[in-house]
């Protein structure tokens, strides 16, 4: 048992007590049910399938899967998991369940700035409890750019650090509790301190700034790098925080020690055009994600998460529009969507200097995977592995995750 108590919203689970409390007020539960969420909570890193439920929680007594059903749905009642959201117990299709609701040990508390808003220095502390691999605190603090733009970034887990590298849709505090990102902050501080920052436009990071730039972005892990204190390191960038990451390992060979590169891509979607034909694709999709985010047009944002998800269900999408809602401005949107489009390390991807890791799904249908192989071929010593997935953003209850996060802990043990 990784621990005593799990806390989630107004919820606190007692597995020595066998015991579910809502504001410090027991919670009445059928006791199968609660076995249910106990194993649930317990076995979080990971989709619990339903045989596995149905034998640890009711043993060698055979009963259907409508006993199952029944015992789901006692839990979701007293925790509140009700309509299509399933912001606590999600359900994937075809294999069984899994509990995705961020578990904290106290609520969010701010060490410094509490009266004006967090600003150079300040930190907030959001302690996780029970994260699958030891993580049990996450910590933000803020920074400031050369031009003023405050840059918020955090650190949880343990062990040699790994920086991540910014990308969009990111949200320091939020990311804790959407699918599109829960697990990938569970999988990468597995045994390890993992680092993070908000990139300026963007999550806790600010929103009105004065630079919206390419150049501004890998200034801004400049900023984060020295603001940690981090001497040499290896560096993870994910979609356009992979072009940021291979900028900052040239412009930094003795900091990097090792590159790994997902999703990512040397030249945006305009500049990597060939031909009119791909010219007017380019222009046209962003078009589309123009004209959902400045009028937030769910219907034109759903085709944007399809792009990211393509095997995602309605809800998945429907989360995935929320989340992006959350992290950003309508306006900041349509610029990164732009800068996206004009970006370009062709030129420059040859300087790496560190072994790097290049991991990109096989059927990518947001970045092609021939992206990936121009990383590869630019970058010298590389190595570039393919996963069997259609997801620009691997998701949890896909096999190729599992090989992803795999791939990583060798590469960074080696």
């Amino acid at each position: 048992m990784e621990g005593d108590k799990y806390r989630f919203g107004e919820y606190e689970l007692d597995l020595a007590r066998h015991q579910l409390r809502r504001a410090g007020e027991a919670v009445h539960v059928e006791p199968r049910a609660l076995d249910l969420l106990c194993h649930l909570v317990e076995h979080r890193d990971r989709v619990v399938p339903k045989t596995e439920l149905l034998d640890e929680v009711w043993g060698d007594r055979f009963v259907s899967e409508a006993a199952l059903t029944t015992a789901l749905r006692t839990v979701r009642l007293a925790v509140g998991d009700t309509g299509s959201r399933q912001q606590v117990i999600r359900t994937v299709h075809r294999r069984g369940y899994q509990f995705v609701a961020a578990a904290a040990a106290a609520a969010t508390v701010l060490e410094a700035g509490a009266s004006a808003g967090p600003g150079q220095g300040d930190v907030v502390k959001s302690t996780v409890v029970g994260e699958p691999l030891g993580a049990d605190c996450q910590t933000i603090r803020f920074c400031r750019a050369d031009d003023g733009t405050r840059i918020a970034y955090a650190s949880v887990g343990s062990g040699p650090p790994l920086l991540k590298a910014a990308n969009w849709m990111s949200h320091l505090d939020l990311e804790w509790t959407t699918p599109v990102w829960s697990h990938w902050l569970g999988g990468l501080a597995r045994k390890r301190r993992l680092i993070r920052y908000d990139e300026r436009g963007c999550g806790l990071s600010d929103w009105v700034v004065p630079g919206f730039t390419f150049e501004d972005w890998v200034d801004d892990l400049e900023t984060v790098v020295d603001a940690v204190g981090l001497d040499r390191f290896p560096l993870l960038g994910v979609s356009q925080g992979g072009a940021v990451a291979v900028a900052y390992a040239v412009r930094h060979p003795e900091r990097v020690s090792r590159l790994i590169l997902a999703g990512a891509y040397a030249r945006g979607r305009q500049v990597r055009a060939r031909s009119e034909t791909e010219s007017a694709e380019a222009a046209l999709d962003l078009d589309v994600a123009r004209v959902g985010w400045i009028h937030q047009d769910p219907r034109f944002l759903r085709v944007f998460a399809s792009q990211f998800l393509p095997d995602g269900t309605p809800e998945d999408w429907e989360e995935f529009t929320a989340f992006q809602r959350q992290t950003t401005s309508p306006s900041n949107g349509v610029h990164f969507l732009e800068e996206f489009a004009r970006i370009d390390v062709s030129d420059i991807a040859h300087r790496v200097a560190c072994p790097t890791l290049i991991l990109h799904s096989r059927d990518d249908e947001r970045v092609p995977v021939s992206q990936a192989n121009e990383l590869a071929a630019l970058i010298p010593d590389s190595r570039l592995v393919l996963l069997k997935s259609r997801s620009h953003l691997l998701t949890a209850y896909e096999p190729a995750w599992d090989e992803f996060l795999s791939h990583i802990d060798a590469f960074l043990t080696e």
